[in-house]
Formats: structure tokens, sequence, C-alpha cells
């Protein structure tokens, strides 16, 4: 028997009725990636499965670092193809990492080989996979299609250009609804004056409009998100360590910003404060716009100097913090809420330790509409089966696992999208053990409908995206 077969990851009847019967075919709406809409737009082709697999993959370079491949193949200038040698030849130490499921998944999925991937085995799943990238639906566009990729909605910052999605929306050969996401987090990037005018210089670019006040970036701000709304977006993304919970008068914001124009770094306390301001200011126009505001919390990014210096952020090393997560993050929502302006939020945590503080937290704020406040899958380091589980019974022990708006890829890779699969299996063998023990009636349709709901239709509802 392969490795990936029909039954993997289920352990029990019910999780294998459960899976077939109900999530399996469920299309996909992968809300949360980064995705370069110009891999799109220009349908890109990869030449090799280096290209396709290890360009900006921050979690292979990881665990390539731990088995001790030398940089020159992880971040670096080297062969392409001796860049995947080293990781056919990381791969079998991975076993119990989610690298291995989800690199047999994806060589089984994308490209029909049930082969395990390892240094004996390498060179014939290069050629094998290599011939494949070749043929015509292997593109950027036609993986979405393969996939049966409804929309995605890609990371985009304010100061970025929106064309290429805009020749998406136009083109009628893309399957899938392609849209931005709105991320500002270098709104507030006022620590590093220098660096934060340069951002500055490309949104008013993009806006042709001076700013030289506070009430100018403001209105900056305000038009990009408005533009974003035009072509299709209907979410915002930030990472924090902990939520802002320091809300400065404007008076002090706007004396925070003159400074940093003229050419003077913000002091930490300054930028926790300003900040705060953005975000108020921010979550006050996605309310309005009946946006869904995304909130990953509790890394502790670019702990490497030296990779920092030579690669730059993103580059595999950044870990879990230990944050003040419950009472910041219940500031910063009642502030909104209590203004009648708190908008659908959905709340990824990084720490499994804050699990049921960051769920019962988001639960004193439902209100409107079934599953306001979401408690989102298990995130970055806790995308994995442990991680996944533990949000799963987190959410179902706390709150209504009913409502659920499910998976996402996070993912820089085209091939990615059977982690949709992995969820679904994982959820589904939950749920199934659920059934088994007793622990929730053994009613595959009753519990079959809500799998279904939460590989798909959940998040569609929720999110309101332009679905054809």
């Amino acid at each position: 028997m392969p490795f990936i077969h029909d039954d993997f990851l289920l352990s029990n009847n019910q999780a294998v009725s459960l899976y077939h019967e109900y999530a399996k075919n469920e299309p996909i709406l992968d809300f949360h990636n980064h995705l370069p809409p110009e891999e799109i737009a220009k349908d890109r082709r990869f030449e090799n499965l280096a290209e396709a697999w290890l360009e900006a993959d921050h979690y292979k370079w990881r665990a390539m670092r731990a088995n001790g491949t030398p940089e020159e193949l992880v971040t670096g200038n080297g062969d392409p193809k001796e860049k995947y040698l080293a990781w056919a030849a990381t791969l079998p130490h991975a076993l119990g990492n989610p690298l291995y499921h989800w690199t047999h998944l994806e060589l089984k999925r994308c490209f029909e080989i049930d082969t395990l991937l390892g240094p004996d085995t390498a060179e014939e799943i290069w050629e094998a996979a290599n011939a494949k990238l070749q043929a015509p639906d292997f593109s950027a566009r036609g993986m979405l299609e393969k996939f049966q990729v409804k929309a995605l909605c890609t990371t985009d910052d304010p100061a970025d250009s929106t064309e290429d999605h805009e020749k998406i929306s136009h083109d009628d050969a893309v399957v899938a609804g392609v849209y931005p996401t709105f991320r500002p987090d270098k709104a507030w990037g006022i620590r590093d004056a220098s660096a934060f005018l340069d951002w500055l210089e490309n949104l008013i670019e993009l806006t042709s409009k001076e700013i030289s006040t506070l009430n100018d970036f403001l209105e900056c701000l305000a038009k990009r998100v408005n533009h974003f709304h035009e072509i299709g977006c209907r979410l915002s993304d930030h990472s924090f360590p902990s939520f802002p919970s320091k809300f400065p008068t404007e008076s002090e914001a706007r004396n925070i910003f003159s400074k940093v124009l003229n050419e003077e770094n913000a002091t930490d306390e300054e930028t926790e404060k300003f900040t705060g301001f953005i975000m108020l200011f921010l979550g006050r126009l996605y309310s309005a716009k009946g946006w869904s505001m995304q909130v990953h919390l509790g890394p502790l990014r670019n702990n490497s100097n030296r990779l920092l210096s030579a690669f730059g952020p993103d580059a595999g090393t950044d870990s879990i913090g230990d944050w003040n997560q419950a009472q910041n993050m219940g500031k910063f929502l009642d502030k909104l809420d209590s203004e009648d302006s708190l908008p659908k939020t959905i709340v990824y945590n990084n720490n499994p330790a804050d699990n049921f503080s960051i769920a019962t937290m988001l639960g004193n704020f439902q209100r409107d509409l079934p599953g306001k406040m979401q408690f989102g899958s298990g995130w970055w380091h806790l995308d994995q089966r442990d991680g996944m589980v533990e949000q799963l019974k987190t959410l179902a022990n706390v709150g209504l696992l009913s409502h659920f708006v499910g998976m996402l890829t996070d993912s820089r890779s085209f091939l990615s999208f059977p982690r949709h699969e992995y969820f679904r299996r994982i959820l589904c063998n939950l749920l199934g053990t659920w059934m088994e023990e007793g622990f929730v009636p053994d009613d595959i349709e009753l519990i079959g409908n809500l799998a279904k709901r939460i590989c798909y239709s959940n998040a569609k509802d929720y999110l309101g995206l332009k679905i054809s």
C-alpha cells in the first residue's frame, strides 16, 4: 500500500465516510496565502521541482538547516538541482514533521507519484516531476483549476500596485477569483523613519496625494481601502506579537507622525501608541465596509541577525513568542465594540498555551451574525496535525465549531493546495473518533454536513467574496 492512500490519516469507519462522502469533493476557498499575483497574471510555468518547491519555503529551509545543509543550498545561489537533492536528503529525517506529509501529498496529487522521496529516489522523482511540469496544465493557473480553487486571497501592502489583480479579473481564462488582502503593517513601521518614509513615497505615488499631515496619511490609507474594495478585497491582515493596547489622542498621534516626517525615529512607546491609533482607524473602516479583519498573533520574528543580514526577513528564523495576549486583546476589541465598529474578526494564534484565553476572549464579542469572531485555524508552527486538532477541540469546547471558517494554506507555493486535503482528513478523523466514542451522535448526516460546511461554505458565506 502506498503511503498516501485513500484512507490516509482516517483511523475509523466514520472518519472514512465523513471524508469521502462529505469533505473530499468540496471546492477550495484559500482566503489567506502569499502567492504572487503577478505569477497568476502571467500564468507562470516552473522549469523544475526546485523552482516549484524551494524558492520561498522557509519551512523547508529550517528543516534543511537542521540537517546540516550549507546555506548556499538553502537560500544561497547554489545550483537548483543540488538544492533539490539537499531537500531530498533531508526529508527522510523529517518523520513526524508535517513537511513529510505535505511533500508526499504534493507528489501524489500534483504528479501522481507514490514513491517516497529520499536520496535513493531523488533522481527518478526529479525526472518524473519535471516532465509533468512541462504539460500545459502545470502552470500557476493550471494548479488553481486542478484543485478546484474557487477563490484565493493574496497578501498585499497598501503601497503595492494592484495591476495584476485587475488584469486577472478581466481574464476569462482564470477560473478562480483572485483578490488582494489589505496588509498595512508598514503603516506603523516608524521605529525606522528612513524605511517608513521610503514606503510613504510609494503610497504617495499610488494615491497622487501629498502627505504632510496625519490627516493626509489617514486619507491615503482610506483611499487605498476604497480601491482594494472596488477590486474585490474583503479582508485585511495584520501580524502582531500581541494586540495593540495603547491608544493615544489624535493630538498625540499627530505629534508622533510629525516627528517621523522630520526623519526622527519613533521610540518604542511612540510606535506602540501610533500602531494602536492607526489600527483603531482601520478597524472602523473595515467595519463600515463589511470586511473581515485577520490578525496573526504571537510570533517572535527574525531571531538570527546573521541570516537577517544575509537574506532579509522571512528566512525561516522565526519562533513562537510568549506575549501577554488576553488583556491586550480585550482592550482592543472592546474599544471598537463599544463604538459599534468592531469588524468581523479572525484571530490566528501561534502559541498553543494561549488557545483557550484567545478563544474565550473572542467569545466575549460575538454579536450580529453567526461566528462573527473567529478563532482561526492552527497557524505557522501550529499548522500541523496536533496544532489543528487542538485548535478544533478548543473551539468546540468554548465556542461553536459548526460556524468555523476552516482552512487556508498561508503558502508561497502553487503546489500547496493539498494542505486543504490534509486539514479535511484531520478534521474528519477527529469528528469520526468523537462519533466512535459516543462523544457526539453517531449521525453521519448531522456530522457530515458540519464537516462539509467547515471545508467550504462557511468561509464562502462569512467572507462575502465574489465567487462564480
